[in-house]
């Protein structure tokens, strides 16, 4: 764990402060949870908050407290702008990297001239002015709550807070089911159940909101999926023309790269999904055990996360992308066959 200059952020946030609070590019359940869980738990302490998204986010997260107040960098820029001149400090949460808020915003944050802060869980942050960082979280939502609780002020904790932190820490968890999960994780969600958090409603907001089009495109993705079972990997494709025939929106593929990862004797599950707009194939991994998809992705797929959860891109076209995986896969054979299932 990483707690820099912690003793003199606390004292600087003793007298009220404009503070700018933001999640990174394409924002998922953790994201959107732990910028507005911090945004309510400021606005209590006397502080003017913004939280900013580099851009937009799934409609299954539209509900949760406060994020009619979120300004967008892509589509409300002049609003971000004039908040982040007019701030004191900003909050870098659920990132480990200015570049993972995309191209614009970060040229833009680059000539920011006052601190950061960073609460982050993700592997090799940058450096930054105050830092809480800790690979071993589950969630930043659950290191946001840590946060609330480091200033001594669980009582400040209502039901906005407890319903944004409750949604990141399952969002990020796989609802409670991966290996960061751990005894405090839960201690933590009990909590935040007493205090207001509506386990079913949130649960439910989230994976009851699909669409027709998006069970048809998990259809789609099911039966694109590929099994190598000389290496314990299993991986699923989707191109353009597949997002295109159902009509996909932000959010349509969020856990589909799980379906890999459910089956019997897999331990290293992959996503590729064609981004024609941007010229790229986006990547997810997912593993079990020890072998690490953080290592994985940052030595070949221009990305990166954590050991079990992360995610990459490629340039190449697709045929090309998926050839390239394969082939690295025998370099791998012994951390696959043995990763501990």
């Amino acid at each position: 764990m990483i707690l820099k200059n912690f003793k003199e952020l606390s004292n600087y946030l003793n007298t009220p402060r404009s503070i700018v609070i933001i999640g990174h590019k394409n924002p998922d359940g953790d994201a959107v949870g732990s910028t507005l869980g911090l945004k309510h738990y400021f606005d209590k302490k006397g502080h003017r908050t913004q939280v900013l998204m580099p851009n937009e986010f799934p409609d299954f997260l539209h509900w949760v407290p406060g994020v009619k107040t979120v300004y967008r960098f892509d589509r409300q820029n002049n609003q971000c702008v004039k908040a982040l001149a007019k701030s004191d400090i900003i909050f870098l949460l659920d990132f480990n990297a200015l570049h993972r808020v995309g191209d614009d915003m970060q040229n833009t944050l680059k000539k920011y001239e006052n601190d950061f802060a960073l609460i982050d869980h993700h592997q090799q942050p940058d450096d930054f002015e105050y830092m809480y960082s800790d690979t071993t979280m589950s969630s930043t939502c659950q290191m946001v709550y840590n946060f609330i609780e480091m200033f001594d002020d669980l009582e400040l904790i209502d039901e906005n807070i407890a319903t944004a932190l409750y949604t990141g820490i399952m969002t990020d968890t796989g609802s409670f089911r991966f290996r960061s999960t751990t005894s405090r994780t839960h201690r933590i969600i009990a909590d935040l159940i007493d205090k207001g958090a509506k386990n079913d409603r949130i649960h439910s907001s989230i994976y009851d909101a699909n669409s027709h089009n998006r069970l048809l495109l998990l259809g789609r993705a099911l039966s694109n999926l590929k099994v190598i079972p000389e290496y314990n990997t299993a991986y699923i494709t989707l191109n353009q023309h597949d997002k295109d025939e159902f009509n996909y929106e932000k959010g349509d593929t969020e856990g589909v790269v799980n379906y890999a990862l459910s089956l019997k004797g897999i331990v290293f599950a992959v996503i590729f999904i064609e981004d024609v707009e941007q010229r790229i194939v986006k990547i997810s991994f997912r593993s079990k055990g020890s072998f690490s998809v953080n290592k994985f992705a940052r030595n070949y797929f221009n990305g990166g996360g954590h050991d079990n959860a992360a995610g990459g891109r490629s340039e190449e076209s697709m045929s090309a992308t998926i050839g390239k995986f394969i082939a690295l896969l025998p370099e791998y054979e012994n951390d696959l066959l043995n990763s501990y299932e």
